[in-house]
């Protein structure tokens, strides 16, 4: 008997606890891998068209082989003869056996020579490498967003292989700390950000420029957030230079941000230490977006900011001198600051938010001298108290117009009336222009929209009622701003109400 057939039929119980043990994997699995190379080794030897199989015995370690022959119902069922046999023919051998099982006739044990004993090596091989890369893959699938620590076995064209014990994982170049560098040896710690099954097997991908990494840092380093006493609302980083973490404390008496800052700044900084310097500015959290925009620009200072919700967009004033600190150098405070809040900010200064105030109440003002033929004061007296255009003035109440110092109710009544005249008129106007562009009467038919936005819709070439109704929600929130996007889907909606209608006529 060779050396590789003893190999095969005296150790391979040992064998297969070796590799189990060193593998980290099911011994079953193992001896599942060796039967199946016996097998693939014995179809070369009597044939690969054959359905042969072997089974180790789990005690004494003693391999038998079988030829298997399935049983169909009828001569004719039979597919290949080769691995399949009529009922009445195997009935001839065990006549209790049923349609599905199996005539199964015992072969000898082959001697393995040196080709079968190295192919049967690279099947068992084969088979525990994939056994391997399933229990890593089952053990990590689950501990998506955890921190590891492991310890830095190779580097290759930038990437960061690094071992975490019984399995390999990867930091990408992109997801590195800028200017940081590893050597084999070198301890880390990363967020665990993904867990694929690659070609070659499961691949763990850390990143250490995480937002979450900086959470998870927080959540070792500070025990109120670890307790669940503190909250971690929100982080956005720029790697290696700046951050923001926005935090939360239910309980009115602890302070959420000295908790993190720790005393005499302890806590934060062995964060920024393990983040190569990284700047860490930690804010409160606010429900009231207004606030929380303004704890977010720290270390500016802000005057005031106006809010659009339905945009999600601010306009931030800042004092000039705070300009370029609320910016930043390249932008990356307020750039910060809006990924933190989730709100696109537009960071001006007091002196040009004053001009462009000025500016716009000198157009309102201008606008309603000329609709309404009256002169400056009584126009500057609209725009300040929040008319913003002919129209507000032609649908407020009497009483709420009689009520601007200065005015009276004769004043007011004959400001409306004014109005109201403007108004038809350009409402006129609009229709007018409206039917010459070819739009259609059903067009018209669309609640809450005035006669310049239907001009407005036939200049874009929306003249019908169908040409509505093909509209995205924000194709026609492009064409009418004024809009809400959810207003604007509403609408479309109606539109289509017809389209129904005559589906179901």
């Amino acid at each position: 008997m060779s050396q590789a057939s003893t190999m095969f039929r005296t150790e391979l119980l040992e064998m297969a606890d070796s590799v189990a043990r060193e593998k980290g994997i099911d011994r079953e699995e193992v001896l599942d891998a060796m039967e199946m190379a016996i097998q693939k080794a014995s179809r070369t030897r009597y044939g690969l068209e054959r359905d042969i199989r072997a089974r180790i015995d789990r005690k004494t370690g003693e391999v038998s082989l079988g030829l298997y022959h399935e049983v169909v119902a009828l001569e004719e069922d039979v597919e290949d003869d080769l691995i399949q046999l009529s009922l009445e023919e195997a009935r001839k051998v065990q006549p209790e056996i049923n349609v599905g099982d199996f005539i199964i006739d015992p072969l000898p044990p082959i001697e393995f020579g040196r080709v079968a004993a190295q192919t049967a090596k690279q099947v068992i091989f084969q088979r525990v490498r994939d056994a391997e890369r399933q229990r890593q893959y089952d053990e990590y699938k689950d501990r998506v967003g955890e921190m590891v620590s492991g310890q830095v076995k190779r580097v290759e064209f930038g990437n960061v292989i690094v071992d975490l014990g019984r399995t390999e994982s990867i930091i990408m170049r992109d997801q590195q700390i800028p200017r940081e560098n590893y050597r084999p040896g070198d301890r880390v710690k990363a967020y665990i950000m993904d867990v694929r099954r690659e070609p070659r097997g499961s691949q763990i991908f850390l990143s250490r420029t995480h937002p979450n990494f900086m959470a998870k840092l927080f959540h070792q380093e500070v025990p109120e957030i670890y307790d669940n006493d503190i909250e971690i609302k929100g982080v956005a980083r720029d790697p290696g230079s700046r951050a923001k973490m926005a935090v939360y404390a239910a309980d009115p008496t602890l302070d959420p941000v000295g908790a993190c800052v720790g005393m005499r700044g302890s806590r934060v900084q062995a964060i920024v230490s393990e983040l190569q310097g990284e700047k860490v500015d930690i804010i409160p959290w606010s429900s009231n977006p207004a606030i929380f925009i303004v704890n977010s620009l720290v270390p500016a200072e802000v005057a005031r900011v106006m809010v659009d919700e339905e945009k999600r967009r601010v306009d931030v004033v800042v004092p000039d001198d705070q300009l370029s600190l609320a910016i930043g150098r390249r932008g990356q405070n307020v750039r910060l600051a809006s990924e933190l809040t989730g709100w696109s900010l537009d960071i001006i200064s007091d002196s040009v938010a004053t001009e462009r105030r000025n500016a716009h109440v000198s157009n309102l003002s201008k606008a309603f001298v000329e609709a309404l033929d009256v002169d400056d004061m009584i126009a500057h007296l609209l725009v300040n108290e929040g008319f913003e255009n002919v129209k507000d003035v032609a649908d407020s109440a009497l009483g709420e117009l009689a009520s601007i110092q200065g005015f009276d109710e004769d004043v007011a009544q004959e400001l409306q009336a004014r109005a109201r005249v403007y108004v038809d008129e350009i409402s006129a106007k609009a229709l007018s222009d409206f039917k010459e562009l070819g739009g259609q009467d059903d067009l018209k038919t669309l609640p809450d929209l005035d006669a310049e936005s239907f001009l407005k819709l036939v200049k874009k070439d929306i003249k019908t009622l169908d040409d509505f109704a093909d509209l995205a929600g924000d194709e026609l929130v492009e064409i009418l701003p004024s809009l809400s996007l959810e207003k604007a889907n509403a609408l479309i909606m109606k539109a289509r109400e017809h389209w129904f209608n005559e589906e179901k006529g």
